[in-house]
């Protein structure tokens, strides 16, 4: 599954760093602003190597390939909306491998997907 948020960065939130059990680690945050009738405003984290490599800047509009991960900590549960990729306007190109390196599995056009539950690789 692919999923990408288009929309204006409104604010670049300040670099956060430490180290844990894994070692070193930095995250930087950044809010989108969604257009529509009621824009919305998303919080994306970009992590390591991607702070640098992504250049976001205030003002721009992008388009970020993101990834959605919850955890529960003491009996309350937390979303982070990690940026794995951004896109300017005008950029082209192959979508890149997911991002635990795998390829993207190939999307099947067969059915209408109503209760469907074979050959779509969901386990439910």
């Amino acid at each position: 599954m692919s999923l990408e948020i288009t929309g204006k960065v409104i604010d670049i939130l300040p670099e956060q760093s430490g180290t844990s059990r894994n070692g070193d680690w930095r995250k930087q945050e950044f809010i989108l602003e969604i257009p529509g009738t009621y824009p919305k405003q998303v919080c994306v984290v970009q992590w390591g190597d991607n702070i640098d490599k992504f250049g976001i800047a205030e003002g721009e509009t992008i388009t970020a390939h993101i990834d959605l991960q919850s955890r529960e900590y003491n009996g309350r549960w937390y979303t982070d909306v990690k940026a794995w990729r951004v896109a300017r306007p005008g950029e082209s190109g192959a979508a890149p491998p997911a991002p635990d390196g795998e390829p993207w599995p190939e999307s099947s056009s067969e059915g209408d997907g109503a209760g469907d539950d074979e050959g779509d690789g969901l386990p439910f």
